[in-house]
């Protein structure tokens, strides 16, 4: 069985999810305004469903699938998200996604985040490319991804339908080569 990484950044770490931190997922996740700008939380959040969101989490890493990280404030050591990489090593790509509790909302740790998991992903991955998307309605989401260094790709008119409601998405991606060329955000 490999072992998922630790990741740090100046005011994070990113670490596997334990069950003791279902029941702050459940709170975080399962608020409304969280739940709505996201494809696959549900609202309302049942109980035992963080449960068996993160009991998926080691098996499907162990398989080359997801990898998935909670968003850690270094400081306090208080849960405020998580974010993954989607894998797809026949295509040296991955997609990348992740969710903030509203209270955390505003103050960068998105994008520290998502910084640090594009790294990994390149230079201790080897991926080629990694894309996110977000609902339109969702313009935040899309700022957490420039910021990263993504580069807008495209607008998929009516794409996906999240509680009944048809919704446009918005693609960004940033590629192995532009990113070495860059800073190394």
């Amino acid at each position: 069985m490999k072992q998922q990484p630790i990741l740090k950044t100046d005011r994070l770490i990113l670490r596997p999810f334990s069950f003791n931190d279902a029941p702050i997922v459940q709170k975080l996740a399962g608020d409304y305004n969280v739940a709505k700008t996201t494809l696959n939380i549900p609202h309302p959040y049942a109980d035992g469903e963080a449960e068996k969101w993160i009991a998926t989490h080691v098996p499907l890493f162990n398989i080359g699938k997801i990898v998935t990280f909670a968003i850690i404030l270094s400081e306090t050591n208080q849960l405020t998200g998580a974010i993954s990489l989607i894998l797809a090593p026949e295509h040296d790509r991955a997609e990348m996604g992740y969710w903030i509790g509203k209270s955390y909302w505003g103050k960068g740790y998105c994008t520290e985040a998502a910084r640090r998991l594009i790294k990994y992903g390149f230079e201790e991955l080897k991926l080629n490319r990694i894309f996110a998307h977000f609902m339109t309605g969702n313009p935040a989401s899309g700022r957490v991804m420039e910021k990263a260094g993504m580069i807008y790709e495209g607008h998929l008119r009516q794409h996906v339908k999240k509680w009944d409601v048809v919704q446009d998405l918005k693609i960004y991606a940033i590629l192995k080569d532009e990113y070495f060329k860059g800073d190394g955000t």
